[in-house]
């Protein structure tokens, strides 16, 4: 029988994506490992494998196709001995087995930049007429199970002023075993019911709905609903503006900027620190560095990379504030996964150093250099850009004196990096020039309070403003 070919899950918030390029055409010959397509993402382009033998039969999706849903059926392969022009015309039909193809860059389980979602159990909730996508990825991400499937509505499942919650089963018994409050999670499924991957978002840390205080009357206010697209253009005069669709990463990017703010407490923290010793060490170690036969030097490093060097060795220095919040528990992270925002054509991605405490200055600026690269090519792989324990964000290239960022779910902290400047400041009573950097911790208040983020800010300062410490 033929094999469908579908649309795979690359990662877990995916649930469309463009196939930017076909690398077989009808009447290829493919086998196991062999790279089919290329399909974008909202943060890359990856690489799409088959494990199953055959013969292109038909392309149902021609390249170039942009919001592809996971799971829709993009080609049709015939196996071995079929009759690969029957296999083609009977296209688009049902199957009884479908292609499993695979990502090279597939994402890890607990990694999640993305989203803080690991891979949710089956919803008993799927539409009954569609075979899920038997992708290595979808074995690790939350495909789409429930969207235009009719499912159970909860029965006891309520808010505390009586309202129906809709849910399914499975996500009523997720959130009971984690012990979160249906009516707190943010339900994407159809006509906003909670669904499976809902809860395992909350689970993480995020998709939760502010808790709003209930007035002394005892009903709880409501939110002001935000301007439709057709009020917006409403103040604007007809041909007076252009309009840009929103790209993939852009809609993401709007979404967890929108969660973040309305779902997590931020705090902000500002501090100073003199670059003096820093500049210096920096300037001496460059000059020392080897040299290439074509007088290339090995690396040049960058006050961002002591940035992330220093950042990552205070969350060892205070571990308390190394940490992850879910309604369950305190993540408390034994390594420093450092993430840090790289502009890129379009939006921005947070490529993580791993375990930037063990590593070398210079190893941490080649990795960088490496995925400042990749991510404006679309390249990196979900893995490299999901999780992390914190973030940084520097403006400082761009003359930004300080400003505050916000946090980057799951992540519980995240340093805004502002430019180094000469300013005039006091030492023994005396006004002297030293080179600044203003610098802002914003934190989620539930898990970093403003003790445990002074400390951390502070063992930060400390190891910026006296860099030898960084390599002993």
């Amino acid at each position: 029988m033929p094999i469908n070919i579908l649309m795979p899950a690359l990662s877990p918030t995916m649930e469309k994506g463009n196939l930017a390029k076909w690398l077989k055409k009808e009447g290829d010959k493919v086998k196991s490992g062999d790279v089919i397509a290329e399909i974008e993402t909202d943060k890359a382009t990856m690489e799409v494998e088959a494990v199953d033998e055959g013969t292109i039969a038909k392309i149902l999706v021609p390249e170039g196709t942009q919001d592809v849903p996971v799971n829709d059926v993009i080609a049709v392969l015939a196996g071995d001995g079929e009759d690969v022009k029957a296999a083609g015309a009977g296209a688009g039909k049902a199957a009884p087995k479908q292609d499993v193809a695979k990502a090279d860059d597939a994402p890890k389980p607990a990694a999640s930049f993305e989203t803080p979602a690991a891979r949710a159990p089956q919803d008993e909730g799927s539409a009954s007429g569609k075979t899920a996508t038997a992708t290595k990825p979808a074995t690790n991400t939350a495909p789409r199970p429930e969207e235009g499937a009719k499912a159970p509505i909860s029965k006891d499942a309520a808010t505390s002023n009586g309202a129906r919650v809709f849910s399914s089963p499975l996500a009523r018994r997720l959130a009971k075993d984690a012990g979160i409050e249906l009516s707190r999670i943010n339900g994407t499924g159809p006509h906003g019911r909670v669904v499976a991957r809902d809860v395992e978002q909350a689970k993480a840390g995020g998709g939760l709905k502010a808790p709003a205080a209930a007035p002394a009357s005892g009903t709880a206010p409501a939110i002001a609903p935000s301007m439709s697209d057709q009020q917006i253009r409403a103040f604007f005069k007809d041909g007076s503006y252009e309009e840009v669709p929103h790209d993939s990463m852009r809609k993401i990017i709007a979404q967890r900027l929108v969660q973040a703010k309305q779902t997590i407490p931020h705090f902000y923290l500002t501090m100073d620190c003199n670059l003096d010793a820093l500049m210096l060490a920096r300037e001496q170690i460059n000059a020392q560095a080897p040299k290439d036969k074509d007088g290339k030097p090995a690396y040049k490093l960058s006050v961002n990379d002591f940035v992330i060097k220093a950042l990552a060795m205070a969350l060892q220095r205070v571990p308390d504030a190394n940490v992850t919040w879910t309604e369950g528990a305190m993540l408390k992270h034994q390594g420093s996964d450092v993430g840090v925002a790289v502009s890129i054509p379009g939006g921005l991605i947070t490529p993580v150093v791993r375990d930037a405490h063990l590593k070398s200055v210079s190893t941490i600026s080649r990795e960088m250099k490496d995925f400042a690269a990749r991510a404006r090519n679309r390249r990196l792989k979900p893995e490299e850009y999901q999780g992390g324990s914190t973030a940084v964000s520097n403006l400082g290239m761009y003359g930004i004196k300080d400003f505050a960022a916000v946090i980057n779910p799951p992540h519980a902290t995240i340093l805004a990096v502002g430019a180094g400047e000469q300013r005039p400041v006091v030492k023994a009573g005396k006004i002297e020039i030293a080179t600044v950097m203003s610098v802002t911790l914003s934190t989620d208040h539930r898990a970093v309070d403003g003790a445990l983020g002074s400390e951390l800010l502070g063992a930060f300062k400390a190891l910026i403003e006296n860099p030898v410490m960084m390599i002993v």
